[in-house]
């Protein structure tokens, strides 16, 4: 990490002293370390070197240089079985236990490795919230979760459709059942008349600017499993992707953990509102390109998570034009394209975008939208995602993929009939829209109460919050300390922005429409509690905190993890 940070500031004599160090210490190690951490310090080396590696070793021409990449890919190789082992050796040694070695045999290396995030701060924090759950009654001094982006907020209206069709709930078509029809093998194709259904209904969400055809649509169990599959089909492994920051901390699981794809981020500031700029993307794909990575394409959430804004035509047209430029592709992952409460600025899609583009015909095989309809109609557990593309070998290809991932027949005969009332949806989708800007205004005005601002935004279900006037030190360590304060004592759940990869310490993202507004406003309460106890404590030291029951070495483990990713490709 050290390392690390030298680099960042570009300081490579003070890099270069710290990886000799690294070489003396794993010459001092017993057992497997010796190897594994040379062999990791010749490749740290490499990386600040690139032609000037550590040892000796010279690449004076570029057949020495490849001979060199030959001879680290080897050592990695030969180091994975005692890297897999590292938390056995950490724990106490491999020759210690007979049994933890049979038993780390039972999983494969690429379904036990860490690239999975699950012990990021992100989801650390749910597992507090699940160890302790709010309720008002039975346990009023629990955790509030404000770190799920769940929309419960017009649940009513589809338990009332549904109370008024029975037929679709009972799986019957003029009253006679069709149970063995949707009880037999369904082509992974899906259902043609819920594809109709669906594409007419993203096609509303869009103004019904855009035509969209069923048959570029490909159905999969959620966007994760959306968002994978395009990856898969795009990128080979060790290629990679330019994301805007901040991102969801989800990607890093869903973009990388099964495709090998890289995530190389383009750094987005609070100065300008977090927006993507020309010369961000430019910056992202050069620094790709000294990774040696190559860029396949860029990923971008529209409407954004975690900031809540969408992005506007001018951001559109930049990446348009840089995807074209550099020959790659743009995906668009609108699933929060529903919950653009705003007409100004409205929700603008990449297919409106590229449909007024001048060369609209040269992006249309390498421009593809993700959904779902886990935000807009608040139904994550029914796992319905889709992929639209306009290319028919990616069509082909993720249509082949989606078979790993299928969405039930009944969850699409129930959702067809659904969405073919067209006067239904029109009712919800404005109605759905009011509640969530009376419930967003409601969680601005609590937090302005307590002396918090937060990023200006027209859609989402949760606000970009800046606490950057409570770091006690504006690192990303202050940042954590300040998250778990948030978390033990003052009892929220809420996601740090060093988990969504955010460059500047202080911004939070929360979420206000899963929960009640009593709930939301108990939350606000304990926030404008903590904030004016902080401000009469400063200057005198920290308060102490409860730590509870989390396992703080799983926890650091998970901080570390995090923070090295980040790092990484900050270099990151």
């Amino acid at each position: 990490m050290a390392c690390a940070e030298a680099v960042q500031k570009e300081n490579l004599k003070a890099a270069g002293t710290i990886v000799k160090q690294i070489f003396v210490l794993a010459a001092s190690q017993g057992g497997t370390m010796p190897k594994v951490a040379g062999y990791f310090a010749e490749a740290l080396a490499h990386q600040i070197y690139r032609s000037h590696p550590p040892r000796g070793v010279s690449c004076s021409s570029t057949h020495e240089s490849t001979a060199f990449d030959d001879m680290l890919h080897q050592h990695f190789y030969e180091s994975c079985p005692y890297l897999k082992m590292a938390p056995v050796v950490h724990r106490g040694g491999v020759d210690g236990s007979q049994r933890r070695s049979r038993r780390s045999s039972f999983v494969a290396q690429k379904a036990a490795c860490n690239a999975h995030g699950q012990d990021s701060s992100y989801f650390l924090g749910w597992q507090e919230y699940e160890k302790n759950p709010y309720d008002p009654t039975t346990n009023p001094t629990g955790i509030i979760q404000m770190g799920l982006a769940e929309n419960q907020l017009s649940f009513d209206l589809i338990e009332s459709w549904l109370e008024r069709h029975p037929d679709a709930v009972g799986l019957r078509r003029d009253g006679a059942l069709v149970f063995r029809e949707l009880a037999l093998f369904q082509d992974y194709h899906g259902l043609p008349h819920f594809k109709k259904a669906l594409a007419d209904f993203m096609g509303q969400l869009r103004g019904n600017k855009v035509e969209l055809q069923w048959r570029n649509l490909v159905l999969t169990a959620g966007s994760t499993s959306a968002n994978e599959t395009l990856i898969f089909c795009l990128a080979e492994p060790g290629e990679a992707f330019l994301i805007p920051t901040p991102y969801y901390p989800g990607f890093d699981r869903d973009l990388k953990w099964r495709t090998g794809a890289e995530i190389v981020p383009i750094h987005c500031s609070s100065s300008n509102g977090f927006r993507i700029t020309k010369r961000a993307v430019e910056k992202a794909y050069q620094q790709a390109r000294k990774q040696r990575l190559s860029v396949k394409g860029i990923l971008v959430t529209n409407p954004s998570n975690p900031l809540g804004t969408s992005l506007t035509h001018a951001e559109l047209r930049t990446l348009l034009d840089f995807a074209l430029a550099k020959g790659i592709h743009l995906i668009s992952d609108e699933i929060y394209s529903g919950t653009a409460f705003a007409s100004s600025p409205a929700f603008v899609s990449v297919l409106e975008a590229m449909q007024v583009h001048p060369l609209n015909l040269d992006l249309a095989d390498r421009v593809h939208v993700v959904y779902s309809l886990s935000k807009d109609l608040g139904l994550p557990g029914f796992r319905v995602g889709a992929l639209y593309s306009a290319n028919p070998e990616v069509v082909a290809a993720a249509t082949k993929m989606s078979s790993f991932g299928l969405v039930s027949s009944q969850t699409q005969y129930l959702l067809a009939a659904l969405l073919c009332d067209n006067d239904f949806t029109a009712h919800y989708v404005a109605e759905n829209k009011k509640r969530i800007a009376e419930r967003h205004g409601r969680l601005v005005e609590g937090l302005r109460r307590a002396g918090v601002e937060c990023l200006e935004s027209n859609a989402g279900l949760f606000c970009w919050v800046d606490m950057r006037h409570l770091l006690l030190v504006d690192t990303f360590e202050g940042e954590m300390e300040l998250w778990r304060k948030v978390v033990y004592e003052v009892g929220l759940n809420i996601s740090p922005g060093s988990s969504c990869h955010c460059d500047e310490p202080g911004w939070f993202r929360l979420c206000f429409a899963n929960m009640s507004e009593e709930t939301l406003d108990v939350a606000m309460q304990r926030l404008q509690n903590f904030v004016a106890s902080s401000s009469q404590c400063s200057g005198h030291g920290t308060r102490s905190w409860p730590r509870g029951s989390i396992s703080f070495a799983r926890w650091m483990v998970g901080l570390s993890s995090s923070r090295d990713h980040r790092r990484s490709e900050r270099g990151y």
